[in-house]
């Protein structure tokens, strides 16, 4: 899996705008959590496995960078957690998933949805 870091609301803009072109994945991970821990870690096994290239995946440090997290609540009309898995789609967050309800195969499905 190749996580590409998101750190700024500059950036959020982009990320956005590129989902417009291909399914995009934002990671929102608390480094102080052990269950964001074991979400990421989940999600890192089974990537490769899920066939899931055309999908950007972006990992949010939510400590470092709160203000995008915050910016990524009020953009994308969702609730804050952590950690949170969300699917943009065409510039709208078409799913999203939190704690240990993160699946590979159920983002897969909404993927192709």
């Amino acid at each position: 899996m190749n996580w590409h870091p998101l750190t700024s609301v500059e950036q959020l803009n982009e990320v956005i705008e590129e989902s417009k072109s291909k399914p995009v994945v934002i990671f929102k991970h608390s480094t102080s959590c052990s269950i964001s821990a074991t979400a990421k870690s989940r999600l890192e096994r089974k990537w490769d496995d899920a066939d899931l290239d055309e999908v950007k995946a972006y990992y949010l440090d939510l400590l470092k960078f709160r203000p995008v997290s915050n910016e990524i609540a009020e953009v994308l009309e969702v609730h804050h957690e952590s950690p949170q898995l969300l699917l943009v789609k065409d510039g709208v967050c078409t799913y999203e998933a939190s704690h240990l309800g993160i699946s590979v195969d159920e983002l897969k499905s909404q993927v192709t949805a």
